[in-house]
């Protein structure tokens, strides 16, 4: 296809600005506009000006942020970025009904190349050729004028000056129905391109600069063991967490889910030495925040404060004298595990559980007894305490999750883009690696089962999902406005009987226990207690297991 000549007669910089200003004002912001005209509340004469209001307002500080920011040097590759930035967020927008907010910008950041991968389609390749290629030739192909520095400045900050005080007057007239809209409706707010990237951006910038200037807070610096260490590493208890991941609530078969999509761990729970939490909620709907969260001495509301770095969980068992591991099959610990021994098993290469490079989470529980042998002997002596961390049902390709001896569900939902396929196709393929994480876990407590010390596993899911439900789908909407779908998590607890022994824990007070609201918060100190570790950091009333403790 041969393209048009070029228009000859070149642009003044601020003209092509407008343009660009109007491509992103419409074109750009299409979720936007979309979501609000699907609004009872934008329907009728009036609703419907103050719809046309808001499109003025959008270009209006669309002009005046350009104005200030792009200027002739970068107004090319500036602008081709910008329509990259929009074209994507709208199209995930669009098709999976996220924000973006600092929150989502941090997964975008923290994306490894194998979850990029599982998010490429055909539609995106497709909103990505008609929203940045296409319009990116025109836009790069266009001559500009050369206008002298003061001159131009004078005309930039007056198209901006321009753009300020129409922005203010427009938002005058229709102050009252605009703030009731983004009242009644936040996400309306994390909608609005290219503004809600350049915030998260600003946000995430400044927030990283000024965690990482501050030095790393001390917890629990006077960790000690509350029972006599022993002296062999072949009879110190040794304490499994499985991390799992975008687990759901919901679909879990032991919360009472249609579904029989936790046979085995049903079963365990029949032999009596198993406890299922049904009613925990996660302290973050993204990986990113949820992990670091749940470790954390803070509880969500404190570590959401925190202005500075703490150390977690880990940190203060390893201080206890514990040896202390982590496995992951995930993209990273979020920076909880960088003082701990740390494995990722995703580049593993075991026959039969690593297809297309990507191993399932079983890799983890074949590593684990090579890396505990690598463990300092006199900390095993006195216990350990193993993190795994799950691939679990982390999307959109669930399918992907389980094998094939697993997928009892059908047919399943094979296509990266959610969208596209019936609900019924996603929940099979999300149902089946629920059923995957059920055999891992019960695989995990029978190789526990057969060792001769102390063992214990306590699973807890650290977001969950949407399917669906509302056109939202994945993860990671602020917590404020997230659904119970991506809050509402499951938990369980399995103790071997010498554990159970040693630690005189009263099964039926934990099973008593099970259907009351529990959290994340609680799980910094339900290990502390399960691990017998003695500070000042652990909070009674916080432990699970602490009232269900009888006098030895």
């Amino acid at each position: 296809m041969t393209l048009p000549a070029p228009n000859r007669t070149p642009w003044h910089p601020t003209a092509l600005l407008l343009v660009l200003a109007l491509w992103l004002a419409t074109l750009g912001n299409f979720p936007l506009w979309t979501a609000l005209w699907s609004l009872p509340e934008t329907h009728g004469l009036k609703a419907t000006l103050t719809l046309g209001i808001l499109v003025l307002v959008v270009l209006a500080a669309t002009l005046l942020l350009l104005s200030l920011l792009v200027w002739p040097r970068w107004l090319k590759p500036a602008g081709i970025l910008l329509l990259a930035v929009t074209a994507s967020s709208s199209y995930f927008m669009s098709s999976y009904g996220i924000v973006i907010d600092p929150t989502m910008l941090t997964n975008v950041v923290q994306t490894d190349m194998g979850e990029a991968l599982d998010l490429l389609s055909w539609p995106l390749l497709v909103t990505l050729a008609l929203g940045v290629v296409l319009p990116g030739i025109w836009w790069w192909r266009q001559p500009v004028r050369a206008v002298g520095r003061g001159r131009l400045v004078a005309q930039q900050l007056g198209a901006g000056l321009l753009g300020l005080l129409l922005a203010v007057a427009l938002l005058w007239t229709a102050f009252q129905d605009v703030a009731s809209l983004m009242r009644n409706h936040k996400q309306l707010r994390y909608m609005v391109n290219p503004f809600n990237t350049v915030y998260a951006m600003g946000r995430v910038a400044v927030g990283r600069t000024a965690h990482a200037q501050k030095p790393l807070q001390a917890v629990g610096e006077d960790a000690r063991l509350s029972a006599p260490p022993g002296t062999d590493p072949e009879s110190a208890p040794l304490i499994v967490l499985v991390v799992g991941e975008t687990a759901r609530a919901a679909n879990f078969g032991l919360g009472g889910y249609g579904r029989d999509t936790t046979p085995r761990l049903q079963a365990l729970l029949g032999q009596g030495d198993m406890v299922y939490f049904s009613d925990v909620t996660s302290c973050g709907t993204n990986t990113q925040t949820s992990v670091p969260c749940m470790f954390s001495p803070l509880g969500r509301k404190g570590h959401e404060d925190a202005d500075a770095p703490y150390e977690n969980l880990l940190d203060v068992l390893q201080r206890a004298g514990l040896a202390v591991l982590w496995l992951d099959n995930q993209s990273g610990c979020k920076g909880v595990c960088e003082r701990v021994p740390n494995v990722d098993t995703r580049t593993l290469d075991i026959p039969g559980l690593c297809p297309d490079g990507q191993c399932l989470d079983e890799a983890m529980l074949r590593q684990l007894p090579q890396e505990l042998a690598r463990l300092p002997a006199e900390r095993r002596a006195r216990g350990t305490v193993v993190v795994m961390h799950q691939m679990g049902s982390h999307g959109p390709a669930y399918y992907k999750r389980s094998p094939q001896a697993l997928k009892q569900f059908q047919p399943e939902c094979t296509s990266h883009a959610l969208q596209e396929c019936p609900v019924e196709h996603i929940q099979n393929a999300y149902d089946n690696s629920l059923r995957y994480t059920d055999h891992f876990l019960a695989e995990t407590v029978q190789w526990l089962q057969a060792q001769k010390r102390p063992t214990a596993l306590v699973y807890l899911s650290d977001h969950g999902e949407s399917l669906g439900e509302k056109g939202l789908y994945l993860h990671g909407m602020p917590y404020r406005m997230a659904p119970k779908e991506q809050t509402h998590v499951p938990m369980l607890a399995w103790a071997s009987k010498p554990l159970q022994r040693d630690m005189h824990w009263d099964m039926a007070c934990l099973q008593a226990k099970a259907a009351q609201p529990w959290s994340h918060d609680n799980l910094f100190h339900t290990m502390l207690g399960l691990a017998r570790v003695s500070t000042s950091a652990h909070a009674p009333q916080l432990d699970i297991l602490a009232s269900c403790t009888r006098p030895a």
